[in-house]
């Protein structure tokens, strides 16, 4: 698996505070199948020229110091786009290096032109993936469709589909729709991870969107290639409560 949305950068979001930590989450994401980890702490599209990117490979050095060999640790940023027309092509702003950017909206208030930015910034060169589209408020699938269809990956947090309030359920929805490009975990130096998320699609008797959600499709993005289509999910009976069932075993 590959995990390409991760605060465990020490220190410096309200992700995972210390390297000791977030020695825990990489040596259970390692245990758990994961051979890479791009972390991506916060920034603001309007600070983008003052991002301290010089600190975060200091801070990357030291973890990778403290870390397992595995998983492999690689930089990146999730960019909030509170500002329009930021110049994100740097190659420091893009996850491992590549053109993939990972971007956020504020949750609460999606800009009225959103789609417009993300055709922007797919123009420019970069690859906008718009992370958890299921946390913005009032977020519905021909929304999602839309961002898609200006240039925008789609990226899912596993924990969004388990519950049963407006997250669980638009997230549903986007799968069964086939709008999700990939799984991420968005770990804060929590318990969250890919494979709860891998392991209930096998158990679902789908291996392929186990592999595309969690690994092939992160695979591309790092590389600067194309996705593989994901196809819808079939709904099945009792499949999401298996979902939180599998959850609370780990």
């Amino acid at each position: 698996m590959i995990d390409i949305h991760s605060h465990l950068l020490p220190g410096v979001d309200d992700g995972s505070p210390s390297i000791a930590a977030s020695l825990p989450v990489l040596k259970r994401f390692a245990a758990d199948g994961v051979e890479c980890v791009v972390l991506t702490p916060h920034l603001s599209a309007s600070q983008a020229k003052s991002a301290p990117y010089e600190e975060h490979v200091a801070l990357l050095e030291e973890l990778r110091a403290a870390a397992p060999a595995v998983p492999e640790l690689v930089l990146g940023w999730e960019v909030m786009l509170d500002e329009p027309r930021v110049d994100l092509r740097p190659a420091h702003f893009g996850l491992g290096g590549s053109r993939a950017v990972l971007v956020e909206f504020p949750r609460t208030s999606v800009p009225a032109q959103a789609a417009d930015e993300l055709y922007r910034l797919r123009a420019s060169g970069v690859v906008p993936v718009l992370a958890h589209p299921e946390r913005y408020w009032g977020c519905t699938v021909e929304k999602v469709d839309e961002w898609r269809r200006a240039g925008a990956v789609i990226q899912m947090d596993t924990a969004g589909l388990i519950g049963s309030g407006a997250i669980s359920s638009i997230s549903r929805e986007l799968l069964e729709a086939g709008l999700v490009d990939l799984f991420a975990s968005d770990n804060h130096g929590d318990s969250r991870s890919l494979a709860v998320a891998r392991d209930w699609l096998l158990e679902m008797g789908t291996p392929e969107h186990a592999t595309l959600l969690t690994r092939t499709n992160a695979r591309h993005l790092l590389d600067d290639a194309p996705l593989e289509p994901v196809p819808p999910l079939p709904r099945k009976a009792g499949m999401f409560e298996r979902l939180r069932s599998i959850f609370l075993r780990t």
